[in-house]
């Protein structure tokens, strides 16, 4: 199940699209009042920004909430096991996303009709309704750094296009999680080292096992995540003819696995506009599988020139027009 536009209309009744624009229009109202008494929307707990949703109160959670806050739909259920992984995942990363999103839990078994009303075909899948408007983001476990860049795009979208920038959490608020007190991981001096010394000498294999080795036990660490990613780019086009490649992708356009190869030729050339467009594009064109690959590849490629470049920041605003 891929992004694409879908209206809320045919998938929820009209009139409760029509009552979240109503409530948006009253958010915005209490916001300026708040504004002119010098006050503001009371603070969140962490622990609320997850919640169980059922058919009954679906429009006042869900629908009216998406005129604040981008709402994630979970569709899970207690006999599937990929939802087991998927969940926790998404829980977690709604808290650490501090008030950008909510996230709506909906168990298929005990609400078949709102299941029936957003076309569900398997479970897990992943909705989000934003401004009163579904999008479907993706169906069964995905990968961690996937999902974030749906979330960051969905996000982006919600703030460029309705407004949107999410809702103001305390850590501190009544109901919060207690906060685990761990000891902080590493250092891994000696092992960032050892994936440098790897890349010099040309291991490209090592390298990439060095980094995923500090990965393994600290999944936030920076310079192993874009060293790791830098590493796997040069891994993966070194054995590559250049001239085949682009060759390939000039007369197969439709080619989504071409067009990546050769997106990964023109980043380790330096063209780094070329890269994205042309991978931007290839979403633009392409379905299934195949809009997914381009699109995973293009967020890897993000994170390896790094998020505050100008260049990705234009690209991740031609991507999102492209999915939304």
């Amino acid at each position: 199940m891929q992004p694409r536009n879908m209206s809320m209309s045919g998938v929820v009744d009209l009139a409760a699209v029509k009552a979240a624009q109503e409530a948006k229009a009253k958010a915005e109202q209490a916001r300026a009042e708040a504004a002119r008494q010098g006050g503001g929307p009371a603070a969140v707990s962490p622990s609320s920004l997850v919640i169980d949703v059922n058919e009954a109160d679906f429009e006042r959670d869900v629908l009216q909430r998406s005129t604040e806050v981008p709402v994630v739909i979970d569709f899970w259920a207690e006999w599937c096991e990929p939802c087991k992984q998927l969940s926790p995942l998404l829980e977690r990363l709604t808290v650490e996303y501090g008030g950008r999103i909510v996230l709506a839990k909906i168990d298929v078994d005990a609400n078949q009709m709102l299941m029936q009303q957003f076309g569900v075909q398997g479970i897990p899948a992943v909705f989000a309704v934003v401004a009163g408007q579904a999008l479907p983001l993706f169906q069964g476990a995905a990968p961690e750094a996937q999902i974030r860049g749906t979330l960051d795009q969905l996000i982006q979208v919600a703030e460029e296009r309705f407004g949107l920038t999410g809702i103001a959490v305390d850590p501190s608020a009544e109901g919060a999680a207690p906060v685990a007190q761990t000891p902080p991981p590493g250092p891994y001096d000696a092992l960032l080292e050892a994936a440098v010394q790897a890349l010099d000498a040309g291991d490209l294999g090592g390298a990439v096992q060095a980094y995923k080795n500090v990965l393994s036990d600290d999944p936030g660490n920076t310079e192993a995540k874009l060293g790791l990613g830098q590493a796997e780019l040069l891994q993966r086009v070194q054995n590559l003819d250049p001239q085949a490649v682009r060759r390939d992708a000039a007369e197969k356009p439709g080619d989504v696995q071409a067009q990546i190869a050769a997106a990964d030729l023109d980043l380790v050339g330096g063209h780094v506009e070329d890269a994205f467009g042309r991978l931007v594009d290839a979403v633009a064109r392409s379905a299934g599988d195949d809009r997914t690959a381009a699109r995973v590849r293009l967020l890897e490629l993000f994170e390896i020139v790094g998020a505050d470049d100008p260049r990705v920041i234009t690209a991740r605003t031609a991507l999102a027009r492209v999915l939304f």
